[in-house]
């Protein structure tokens, strides 16, 4: 993806990396991964969502980068990583494997986080080794592990066969986005964003979502439409907090619920009032606080560590 699909100036143009890499997944397929911060700092690895890239993380990068080490790649198909055939949920296990091997030394720690389709892959990669051995602990950042379709609320109205019909049909569409006009932004605010999301919140991610390929997100919306990984948030072992946000009609509240019931060590659960599913745009100083809070208890053990009952943390947007 050519910088010029991006926000070039403020707090969500995307910083440039000290470093970047590929890594090469099992079947072959080449990740895009760029490094960012001093080399010897604690890692935090961001895996982005669906029709995002690694722009998507430029507000925490930019805030996390002056004393942790920020991994952060493209998923396949989406920004500087190649289409692939392969459109999977093992695919994505595996391409984060790919990465954390790429990037972390034998047996270092960081902490891994996940937002909506990013979340997906770290749930789909919970029983991995290279998961194991390298997450000390997991945020999960507006997702869920199933009925992502029926439980979605884009389209207004009640919920039922009708609705989850249209749903299916709206976000697996083919058709393409085109340029980012202001009928596009609102379209998307309404979507995906919290209402009092501001201008240059939502133009932001109006250029990153609509610079995604037309095929790569029909392809993974068909992924997403059938996904089950309730398996493998029982299974998900590491410390996990969840955070989502309160008026999120992508993944709506139901599934973050569902996910604190289910994650056998989660570490509490932070709803953010009036912020939709673009959680670390819409709301990126507490998102990127949580994230400084994580790694301060379990990568460098810096922080007092909660205890296992979920904490629920109520925030402003």
């Amino acid at each position: 993806m050519s910088r010029s699909a991006h926000v070039t100036s403020g707090p969500y143009a995307p910083p440039a990396p000290a470093r970047t890499l590929t890594a090469v997944s099992a079947d072959g397929a080449r990740l895009h991964v760029e490094v960012h911060g001093p080399a010897d700092a604690p890692p935090v690895v961001l895996a982005h969502g669906w029709t995002c890239s690694t722009a998507f993380w430029a507000a925490q990068i930019r805030d996390l980068a002056a004393d942790h080490r920020v991994i952060a790649y493209d998923q396949r198909g989406h920004g500087r990583s190649p289409a692939s055939p392969a459109c999977t949920t093992r695919a994505l296990a595996d391409d984060l494997e790919a990465v954390l091997a790429q990037t972390l030394t034998r047996g270092e720690k960081a902490l891994v986080v996940g937002h909506s389709m990013g979340g997906m892959t770290v749930m789909a990669a919970a029983e991995r080794p290279g998961l194991r051995e390298h997450a000390a602990a997991v945020l999960l950042c507006s997702t869920g592990s199933s009925r992502l379709v029926a439980q979605s609320r884009v389209v207004p109205l009640r919920a039922g066969r009708v609705r989850t019909w249209i749903t299916g049909r709206v976000l697996g569409s083919r058709a393409p986005l085109g340029p980012v006009t202001p009928v596009a932004r609102s379209i998307l605010k309404y979507a995906t964003m919290g209402a009092g999301s501001e201008p240059h919140m939502v133009d932001a991610c109006a250029r990153i979502v609509h610079a995604c390929p037309r095929a790569a997100r029909h392809a993974w919306s068909v992924v997403l439409a059938g996904l089950d990984l309730d398996h493998g948030v029982r299974r998900l072992s590491a410390p996990t907090a969840v955070l989502h946000g309160a008026s999120d009609r992508l993944t709506p509240p139901v599934h973050a619920r569902a996910l604190v019931a289910a994650l056998p060590h989660c570490v509490g659960l932070t709803e953010l009032s009036g912020v939709g599913h673009m959680t670390p745009v819409e709301a990126p100083e507490p998102v990127t606080a949580r994230i400084r809070e994580l790694v301060g208890t379990y990568v460098t053990g810096a922080a007092p560590e909660h205890g296992s009952t979920p904490e629920q943390i109520k925030e402003g947007a």
